[in-house]
């Protein structure tokens, strides 16, 4: 047996069922490419449930009262035990709609929708887009320019290195505000797309207007490529909250792109020319004051999934609103006060679970 929500249970960043659950993940993206959010979100429950077995899955009956394990996911897994393969993921992974989807979603600025248009359009590859600048955002331009360096994955020393910048750049600005690392690198990731950091200050409204003098610290060092200023709309906030459960957040923000200087390495005689020396690599900085803060931090170190079945159990079965802003009672009109991650397990009725054991 197995709790129903991945909330409930330790996902570990290693687990014992890789190529199964890689497998249903591959059919969810696909789903989700074809905006079929019913099958999108089986295929994760039942992926989600491979990554927290204490033990590889051997036979068939190892599934048996496990959660979310419909007959299509359980025809895919069989499959896999029996020949090691299965034709409809390869079909799918091989196809050129997939190939062409991932390619261009993973473009900065490229959702599912704009994916789809342009690969209805007959649009196939990135440089069929770079001949079409008019279609394309600011965001979407940058994406390409930066593509070959936002495509290769960001190591923890870069992500670290990134935290020192922006750490100086915050303390030059606001003594005393804290730059906190989260999403994958927080739950013990070696690597990963993006780094996303979240700002505070111990005195509440400190924090206020802080993020475009940041912007502009590290702008005067070089290092903005892009970025993208939204700000904060939280007086809105506490309406937002209590009138429904919103997954987006109105924090202030700026998604960037920032060139993170790289050590310089001298070229061999007669080889290869030096090294560029910097990498550009996607940084996303958000402000939050204290108070919203352990929530905040819940929100943004996911992962993605885990995120959506937490504020899915606290709908359901507590009957609670859950962002990355609050914990709100819709009945009791009552807004949830909570000074650390802990603190929103233990309203919620769940036991704890670190970061590393959130990658669901």
């Amino acid at each position: 047996s197995m709790p129903a929500y991945a909330c409930q249970r330790p996902s570990p960043l290693t687990h014992h069922n890789t190529l199964l659950s890689e497998a249903l993940e591959t059919l969810a993206e696909a789903a989700g490419f074809e905006a079929n959010e019913g099958r999108l979100l089986s295929f994760s429950r039942a992926a989600s449930v491979l990554k927290s077995l204490p033990c590889p899955v051997a036979s068939l009956s190892q599934l048996h009262g496990l959660p979310y394990f419909g007959e299509h996911s359980t025809r895919v897994i069989q499959e896999l035990l029996e020949h090691g393969t299965c034709e409809e993921v390869k079909q799918v992974r091989c196809s050129e709609r997939y190939q062409t989807m991932k390619l261009f979603t993973q473009v900065f600025g490229v959702g599912v929708k704009t994916a789809n248009r342009w690969y209805q359009e007959g649009l196939r590859t990135l440089d069929e887009l770079r001949e079409q600048p008019q279609r394309l955002t600011q965001q979407q331009k940058a994406g390409l320019q930066y593509y070959q360096d936002l495509s290769t994955p960001v190591r923890r020393a870069d992500a670290e290195a990134l935290q020192q910048l922006i750490e100086a750049a915050v303390r030059q600005t606001l003594p005393g505000a804290t730059v906190t690392l989260t999403g994958g690198f927080r739950r013990g990731k070696l690597q990963g797309h993006d780094v996303d950091f979240l700002i505070t200050h111990p005195e509440e409204g400190q924090e206020v207007g802080l993020l475009p003098k940041v912007m502009s610290c590290l702008q005067s060092q070089g290092l903005v490529l892009y970025h993208q200023y939204h700000r904060s709309h939280l007086a809105d906030s506490a309406h937002n909250l209590r009138q429904r459960s919103s997954t987006m957040d109105v924090f202030e923000r700026s998604f960037c792109i920032l060139g993170l200087p790289q050590p310089q390495q001298a070229a061999l005689a007669g080889a290869l020319p030096p090294c560029p020396t910097w990498k550009a690599v996607r940084v996303d900085l958000v402000v939050t004051p204290s108070s919203q803060f352990p929530f905040a931090l819940l929100g943004w170190t996911g992962s993605q999934f885990f995120e959506r079945e937490l504020r899915r159990f606290s709908r359901q079965e507590k009957g609670l609103w859950l962002n990355s802003h609050g914990l709100f009672d819709p009945e009791q009109k009552r807004v949830f006060h909570a000074t650390s991650e802990e603190d929103v397990f233990r309203l919620l009725g769940l036991k704890y679970l670190p970061p590393e054991q959130r990658n669901a």
